[in-house]
Protein backbone atom coordinates (compact mmCIF):
# COMPACT_ATOMS: atom_id res chain seq x y z
CA UNK A 1 0.00 0.00 0.00
CA UNK A 2 1.19 3.02 -0.85
CA UNK A 3 0.95 6.39 1.89
CA UNK A 4 3.11 8.78 -0.07
CA UNK A 5 -0.28 10.97 -0.34
CA UNK A 6 -2.48 11.58 2.39
CA UNK A 7 -5.63 13.36 2.42
CA UNK A 8 -6.81 13.35 6.59
CA UNK A 9 -9.95 14.88 7.71
CA UNK A 10 -9.90 15.82 10.99
CA UNK A 11 -12.61 16.98 13.67
CA UNK A 12 -12.36 18.44 17.59
CA UNK A 13 -15.15 19.26 19.78
CA UNK A 14 -15.85 20.39 23.24
CA UNK A 15 -19.09 19.89 25.19
CA UNK A 16 -19.02 22.90 27.51
CA UNK A 17 -15.99 24.91 25.77
CA UNK A 18 -14.01 23.81 27.67
CA UNK A 19 -15.05 20.94 28.70
CA UNK A 20 -15.02 17.18 27.88
CA UNK A 21 -13.32 16.98 24.66
CA UNK A 22 -12.11 14.74 22.14
CA UNK A 23 -10.77 14.33 18.51
CA UNK A 24 -11.94 12.02 15.50
CA UNK A 25 -9.60 11.81 12.32
CA UNK A 26 -9.92 9.55 9.53
CA UNK A 27 -6.47 9.46 7.06
CA UNK A 28 -7.21 7.89 3.44
CA UNK A 29 -5.67 7.44 0.40
CA UNK A 30 -5.39 9.39 -3.01
CA UNK A 31 -8.01 6.96 -3.96
CA UNK A 32 -10.45 7.48 -1.00
CA UNK A 33 -9.75 4.48 0.71
CA UNK A 34 -9.51 4.55 4.56
CA UNK A 35 -6.21 4.33 5.49
CA UNK A 36 -6.03 4.90 9.68
CA UNK A 37 -8.73 6.50 12.24
CA UNK A 38 -8.57 8.04 15.22
CA UNK A 39 -11.08 8.40 17.75
CA UNK A 40 -9.92 9.76 21.48
CA UNK A 41 -11.31 11.64 24.62
CA UNK A 42 -9.07 14.27 25.72
CA UNK A 43 -10.01 15.00 29.06
CA UNK A 44 -11.26 18.64 29.48
CA UNK A 45 -10.38 21.45 26.56
CA UNK A 46 -11.82 23.99 24.23
CA UNK A 47 -13.17 23.05 20.95
CA UNK A 48 -10.27 24.98 18.96
CA UNK A 49 -8.04 22.89 21.27
CA UNK A 50 -9.56 19.66 20.54
CA UNK A 51 -9.46 20.53 16.45
CA UNK A 52 -5.80 21.60 16.62
CA UNK A 53 -4.84 18.57 18.87
CA UNK A 54 -6.78 15.99 15.92
CA UNK A 55 -4.53 18.24 13.41
CA UNK A 56 -1.53 16.90 15.54
CA UNK A 57 -2.78 13.05 15.86
CA UNK A 58 -3.65 13.04 12.01
CA UNK A 59 -0.52 14.58 10.95
CA UNK A 60 1.69 12.11 13.79
CA UNK A 61 -0.32 9.02 12.13
CA UNK A 62 0.41 10.41 8.95
CA UNK A 63 4.36 10.76 9.02
CA UNK A 64 4.66 7.16 11.01
CA UNK A 65 2.92 5.56 7.99
CA UNK A 66 5.99 7.24 5.90
CA UNK A 67 3.77 10.08 4.13
CA UNK A 68 5.66 12.92 2.33
CA UNK A 69 2.26 14.76 1.33
CA UNK A 70 -0.69 15.80 2.76
CA UNK A 71 -3.77 17.28 2.12
CA UNK A 72 -5.53 18.42 5.86
CA UNK A 73 -9.08 19.37 5.38
CA UNK A 74 -11.39 20.75 8.46
CA UNK A 75 -14.47 21.97 9.26
CA UNK A 76 -13.03 24.41 11.26
CA UNK A 77 -11.98 27.66 9.02
CA UNK A 78 -9.59 29.12 12.19
CA UNK A 79 -7.33 26.15 12.62
CA UNK A 80 -7.07 26.23 8.57
CA UNK A 81 -6.48 29.70 8.20
CA UNK A 82 -3.94 29.90 10.90
CA UNK A 83 -2.20 27.10 9.48
CA UNK A 84 -1.62 28.77 5.74
CA UNK A 85 -1.00 31.97 8.02
CA UNK A 86 -3.88 33.91 6.99
CA UNK A 87 -5.17 34.57 10.69
CA UNK A 88 -2.58 34.98 13.38
CA UNK A 89 -2.57 32.85 16.11
CA UNK A 90 -3.39 34.91 19.19
CA UNK A 91 -4.34 32.60 22.12
CA UNK A 92 -1.29 31.52 24.13
CA UNK A 93 -2.30 27.89 24.32
CA UNK A 94 -3.48 27.21 20.62
CA UNK A 95 0.13 29.39 19.72
CA UNK A 96 1.86 25.75 21.33
CA UNK A 97 -0.32 23.01 19.86
CA UNK A 98 0.23 25.42 16.49
CA UNK A 99 3.99 25.23 17.03
CA UNK A 100 3.91 21.17 17.57
CA UNK A 101 1.69 21.24 14.08
CA UNK A 102 3.95 23.04 11.77
CA UNK A 103 7.17 21.20 13.45
CA UNK A 104 5.40 18.07 11.95
CA UNK A 105 4.76 19.85 8.73
CA UNK A 106 8.44 20.52 8.88
CA UNK A 107 8.93 16.66 8.50
CA UNK A 108 6.57 16.27 5.05
CA UNK A 109 7.58 17.67 1.56
CA UNK A 110 4.35 18.84 0.80
CA UNK A 111 1.49 20.00 3.19
CA UNK A 112 -1.65 22.61 2.39
CA UNK A 113 -4.93 22.71 4.36
CA UNK A 114 -8.55 23.42 2.88
CA UNK A 115 -11.42 24.17 5.00
CA UNK A 116 -14.84 22.35 4.23
CA UNK A 117 -17.99 22.33 5.12
CA UNK A 118 -19.33 20.36 8.26
CA UNK A 119 -21.34 18.08 5.68
CA UNK A 120 -17.97 16.89 3.99
CA UNK A 121 -16.20 15.62 7.62
CA UNK A 122 -19.24 13.54 8.68
CA UNK A 123 -16.87 10.42 8.92
CA UNK A 124 -14.02 12.67 11.42
CA UNK A 125 -17.05 14.03 13.06
CA UNK A 126 -19.05 10.78 13.91
CA UNK A 127 -15.50 9.55 15.12
CA UNK A 128 -15.18 12.31 17.66
CA UNK A 129 -18.82 11.79 18.66
CA UNK A 130 -18.25 8.19 19.24
CA UNK A 131 -15.60 9.25 21.78
CA UNK A 132 -17.61 12.03 23.75
CA UNK A 133 -20.07 9.37 23.97
CA UNK A 134 -18.13 7.06 25.44
CA UNK A 135 -17.57 4.66 22.55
Amino acid sequence: MNNEKLVIYTDGAARGNPGPAAIGVVLKDERGNTVATISRCLGKATNNQAEYTAVIAGLEKAISLGTKTVLLKSDSELVVKQLMGLYKVKNADLRELYQKVMKLTGQLEKFSAANIPREQNKQADALCNKALDGG
